[in-house]
């Protein structure tokens, strides 16, 4: 039940990507209120089109931190640990996940961005202004 209600606040298909791993309400002294942060893992699947005989997870990379739609008046920041897979026959060789819905050279999701975009707001000034 949980999940299925919060998925109603997260971008279109983040669920089936990542798992949520924790949720919370905190107090930002800096901006002066309160945010939520929503703490996503992703899922041990490999991309697809590539054989999970020839690659193994190999831990994740450091968390990225990237603001989505105010729920309530609070901010909300998805905290995203990505996964990143090996090949097996040549450990250099690494692969990870595309994630469609952050919007490329942002801390935003791709929703927000758009949203904000049509409201005549440069999202890369909302992102430095916010973070």
């Amino acid at each position: 039940m949980e999940n299925s209600l919060i998925s109603s606040f997260l971008p279109s298909g983040l669920l089936e990507q990542f798992t949520i791993t924790g949720i919370e309400e905190l107090g930002q002294v800096k901006m002066k209120r309160v945010c939520w942060f929503i703490y996503l893992e992703e899922l041990n699947k490999l991309p697809p089109g590539y054989d999970p005989s020839d690659y193994e997870s190999k831990g994740f990379f450091p968390e990225r931190q990237v603001q989505d739609f105010p729920i309530r008046g609070k901010a909300v920041y998805l905290v995203i640990k990505r996964r990143r897979w090996r090949l097996k026959l040549d450990p250099r060789e690494e692969i990870a996940s595309d994630c469609r819905f952050i919007t490329e050279g942002s801390r935003l999701t791709q929703e927000l961005s758009d949203f904000l975009k049509g409201t005549g707001r440069d999202p890369r000034r909302y992102d430095n202004e916010h973070s």
